[in-house]
């Protein structure tokens, strides 16, 4: 071994101690395998002169590496690197896997001119594990807070913060040492006793024993399919479809159907004729994700006849149908079961705001007990405390109180959207406005949806492509604009920015 080989580059200012940087240089050397193993290494004396430090910082790197395995002292021979240790070597055509040779790196740039993120080795998932990564994502998060036009959030900004923060107050000086210990893995009873008070409201029928408390829709979704699904088994998702409803599918093994949908919501006699066998069927009739259609009441039925007679189960996620401005919110398709084949999915983190964590199934007699104890392997519960405060949010009026106040700001925000958009870019046609937090925008026919989300992204707008949600081919291109956390002065700057993109888009290019 040449002595060229150990140059570590040193920085004195770093507040890093030398022999630390030396330790550190040297173990990772070794790991990446541009130090073989069994070669030897310079003495320290000569190494130390190498690099311009002290023979002792030399010795404390050695005496550490020795003490880990990495090398192995001789007396008289010097110091040789261990043979013993798993190695993988860089791949000599850098084509390797990432993390055999040069790693994959983060900051370059993708067809939409968006940075990648450093990336994992297909070779070491499963194939499940290479079905999820390869999911392509609607859009990419900038920052934590509100940005134009990120889709799922309520409005943050309208919400009874005093209010809240008294509840948790007297939550928290009620507390007792009993308190401290696991909660219940089905939720906190008061608060499934307050959750059936809301339940009512939207026609479902169910009791305090059929509510699981669970953090998210997300993980719903997840526990109904490693319950009810068993690898190859066929799942209908709507087509488009929720990203998270189809990698939890994609996660239990199934064999995905997409079917699609038109305005009157998903097709099910598509799915009737072209998976019958199907063990589940995710829908979002109340208001679909994200083509903002409703189920009719012709396919509702139709769905719940076929779930009766194939013994198949639907999964009804209702994430966002308090937000409804035209009419009243309609009856959940829960409502209408009477076979028990209905599992319903309601979530606080789309009402409320994001970050409380909580939402809940409801779940048919013939699984509660189950579910239950699935959800308890491992002490999984959602924290009482937050519990507590939630339910007290929603058994003294705050919580209707509420939805009907963002229900109005709702409405106003759809307003300013449909305004702003008509004034500054008069090339889109939104749609289906009447329910939700978002709308979709068609963009002019030939138009590659995916491009002008990364040019919007550029510009802080975070504008999801339609055609990410689908499994199938997207028939038309467009934008999925959600406003639920933007002020009415933060949709108009957002409009703005997004008529930017169209602007540079037509401008021509320079001879």
């Amino acid at each position: 071994m040449h002595i060229a080989d150990l140059l570590l580059p040193l920085d004195e200012a770093s507040g890093v101690p030398l022999y630390r940087q030396v330790y550190t240089g040297l173990r990772d050397a070794i790991l990446g395998g541009r130090l073989p193993p069994g070669a030897r290494i310079p003495s320290t004396r000569r190494l130390a002169a190498y690099l311009a430090v002290s023979r002792t910082t030399v010795l404390t790197a050695f005496d550490q590496l020795a003490a880990e395995g990495f090398l192995i002292a001789t007396v008289g021979s010097g110091s040789r690197i261990s043979e013993h240790l798993p190695l993988r070597p860089p791949a000599p055509d850098g084509n390797g896997p990432a993390g055999a040779g040069t790693p994959a790196r983060a900051g370059t740039p993708d067809e939409d001119g968006r940075p990648h993120e450093e990336g994992t080795p297909r070779e070491i998932l499963s194939a499940c594990g290479r079905s999820l990564i390869d999911l392509p994502r609607p859009s990419r998060p900038l920052s934590p807070g509100p940005r134009p036009f990120r889709t799922g959030q309520p409005p943050v900004d309208a919400f009874p913060l005093e209010v809240w923060r008294r509840l948790a107050a007297r939550c928290h000086r009620a507390l007792s040492t009993a308190d401290l210990y696991h909660g219940s893995p089905g939720g906190l009873q008061r608060l499934r006793e307050a959750i059936v008070t809301i339940a009512v409201a939207r026609g479902i029928r169910c009791e305090p024993r059929q509510v699981l408390v669970l953090s998210s829709a997300q993980e719903a979704m997840q526990l109904v399919c490693q319950m009810l699904l068993d690898p190859g088994d066929r799942a209908w998702l709507e087509d488009p479809a929720w990203s998270g409803g189809h990698a939890a599918l994609l996660a239990a093994g199934a064999r995905v159907a997409p079917i699609p949908v038109d305005d009157a919501g998903m097709r099910v006699e598509v799915g009737i004729a072209s998976a019958p066998e199907a063990r589940l069927a995710y829908v979002t009739p109340s208001h679909q994700y994200p083509m903002g259609v409703t189920m009719s009441l012709e396919r509702r039925t139709l769905l719940l006849s076929w779930a009766r007679e194939h013994g198949a189960w639907i999964l009804e996620d209702d994430y966002d149908s308090e937000f409804r401005y035209s009419d009243r919110p309609l009856l959940a398709l829960q409502g209408l079961d009477r076979s028990g084949r209905v599992i319903y999915v309601g979530t606080f983190n789309k009402t409320l705001f994001p970050a409380i964590r909580l939402a809940y199934l409801i779940l048919p007699d013939g699984l509660i007990d189950g579910f239950r104890r699935a959800r308890g392997i491992g002490g999984q519960h959602s924290p009482p405390i937050d519990q507590a405060v939630l339910s007290d949010f929603i058994t003294e009026g705050h919580y209707a109180r509420h939805i009907g106040h963002v229900r109005t700001i709702g409405r106003e925000r759809r307003d300013r959207l449909v305004s702003a958009v008509r004034e500054r870019l008069d090339c889109l046609e939104l749609t289906h406005t009447d329910t939700g937090l978002h709308a979709v925008a068609w963009l002019p026919p030939g138009t590659d949806d995916r491009r002008v989300s990364g040019a919007a992204l550029r510009q802080g707008v975070e504008a999801a492509a339609l055609s990410a949600f689908y499994v199938g081919p997207c028939p038309r291109p467009g934008l999925v604009l959600g406003y639920g956390s933007l002020t009415t002065a933060q949709i108009t700057d957002g409009v703005a920015r997004l008529a930017s993109v169209f602007s540079e888009a037509a401008r021509p290019a320079s001879p």
